[in-house]
């Protein structure tokens, strides 16, 4: 009998930061920050995590963090990290 082999391909996505969001990030609460921080890492991980497309727009998503977005710019397999804030204000 044949067996069948699965090969899991996965994709590495490289995170870059913009300067304000880091500065974004170091005013949030330690715990936060690290929350955010470990949802990051997973998306470079084939995107995974609550990850959302925004609407008009060709390649601008948002990840989801509690109360907080993160929003990003995919190219290739490149992800900028333009913006974080809480969902209230983000947007605007």
């Amino acid at each position: 009998m044949l067996g069948a082999i699965a090969i899991l391909l996965t994709v590495r996505y490289s995170v870059i930061l913009t300067d304000e969001v880091k500065a974004k990030l170091r005013a949030l609460p330690l715990a936060l920050r690290r929350e955010i921080g470990h949802k990051l890492f997973l998306i470079e991980e084939d995107l995974a995590g609550n990850v959302k497309k925004l609407k008009g727009s060709r390649n601008q998503y948002r990840l989801r963090v509690g109360e907080y977005r993160v929003l990003f710019e995919l190219e290739g397999r490149t992800l900028t990290v333009y913006a974080a804030g809480n969902r209230k204000d983000i947007y605007r």
